[in-house]
């Protein structure tokens, strides 16, 4: 019996790992939105009708995937960070107040999506070691957006 005790106290400590590794990636994915829909409204330039739809079409991305993962911290049996307060705690981006060019708003949601997928990787192995499937599947799609999005940012910037 004791051994089915530690079990389950090993199976809850893993999961609250992953519940709070999500809630940080919540909280990122939150903030990338706000930054990514600032710039969307603010953008400036010769190229701003395409970065203009461009942002629109990451943001919206965005927003979709606040709540799929809210929803998986649900799932864990947890509670999903929600307040702003909370968002600038647990994040690891930085906000942007300030008028950025177009190319420096580039710069910034490419740094911004480089971070969360270094930060998304160690969740991955996170939720493997735990056993967690439904989680590591979530994580394996962020990933992918995380990364096509990087390239594109790239591309963009005219950046190898």
């Amino acid at each position: 019996m004791h051994v089915i005790t530690k079990d389950r106290a090993t199976a809850k400590s893993s999961r609250q790992k992953v519940g709070d590794g999500l809630a940080h990636y919540l909280a990122d994915t939150y903030l990338l939105y706000l930054k990514t829909q600032n710039f969307h409204w603010n953008v400036r330039g010769p190229h701003f009708y395409s970065l203009h739809k461009f942002f629109e079409e990451l943001y919206q991305e965005l927003a979709e995937a606040v709540d799929t993962v809210a929803e998986r911290i649900r799932a864990l049996h947890m509670t999903a960070p929600a307040s702003f307060a909370q968002f600038l705690k647990l994040a690891s981006l930085e906000e942007e107040t300030a008028t950025a060019s177009a190319e420096e708003m580039l710069k910034q949601l490419l740094h911004d999506h480089q971070i969360i997928s270094r930060n998304l990787l160690r969740l991955f192995e996170q939720a493997e070691q735990a056993g967690d499937q439904a989680t590591v599947d979530l994580i394996t799609e962020r990933m992918r957006v995380h990364e096509k999005t990087s390239w594109m940012l790239r591309s963009t910037l005219g950046q190898v």
